[in-house]
């Protein structure tokens, strides 16, 4: 068998770690593959995010549109009212922030024409003139038994003189009865709604209130409201 000589030996040795070596080339283009990568996932995130952020802005935008619309059409109803009456126009605003569903009813029978004709059928002087299409006076014995107690209690501003509210609302549309306060009237009774207040007309409350009654507190003569006139500005 022939011998290798050391110095062929040494040649074979390095052809062979020659070959196991990777070249620049190779090394550029995995460099660039990589990089090329991270830019497309960079990209790919910078888009998602963009687009995360303007769905996001646009739910609010939505929103906001939705308040702005609730809003105007809320600031888009009558604030006040005109009661035609048989001795003359009373002014009302209308509590439209503070009561607003109470309101809301009232403008609806309004544009019923639920008002026309409605009579004053009770009028306790000093104290409040009582409207309605029912006359049932089973009501006004709550309102003239606890009159000389209302008097001993502190009062608020909502149950102020000249104020108009109702009773508590029930299904029936004919049971929505008004009243205007021409004295205070205390905080004490949960049965009452004040939405809205006499802002001119106070002497014709007052010429209702001084009506000949009789002993039930029912004027002796008609009156009554006419019709209801809404305004949006006065």
């Amino acid at each position: 068998m022939a011998r290798i000589k050391p110095q062929a030996l040494l040649i074979q040795s390095k052809k062979k770690k020659g070959s196991t070596r990777i070249s620049v080339t190779t090394i550029l283009f995995c460099s660039l593959i990589v990089l090329l990568i991270l830019l497309s996932l960079i990209t790919t995130y910078k888009h998602w995010s963009q687009r995360s952020r303007g769905e996001t802005r646009t739910g609010l935008s939505n929103f906001e549109n939705v308040d702005e619309i609730a809003d105007s059409k809320k600031y888009d109803l009558p604030g006040y009212a005109v009661l035609n009456t048989s001795k003359g126009n009373i002014t009302i605003e209308l509590f439209k922030d503070g009561s607003p569903e109470i309101v809301d009813k009232f403008l609806d029978l309004c544009q019923k024409g639920h008002f026309k004709g409605m009579p004053f059928h009770h009028v306790i002087k000093n104290y409040v003139i009582l409207g309605g299409h029912s006359q049932d006076s089973g009501g006004i014995e709550d309102w003239t038994s606890k009159r000389k107690f209302h008097r001993q209690l502190p009062t608020s501003p909502k149950h102020e003189a000249f104020m108009l509210g109702t009773t508590k609302i029930k299904e029936d549309s004919k049971a929505f009865q008004l009243f205007i306060t021409t004295a205070p009237i205390p905080d004490s009774n949960d049965k009452l709604y004040m939405f809205g207040r006499v802002i001119k007309g106070v002497d014709v409350v007052q010429e209702i209130e001084e009506v000949d009654t009789d002993t039930h507190y029912r004027p002796k003569s008609p009156v009554g409201i006419i019709n209801v006139i809404l305004q949006q500005v006065i």
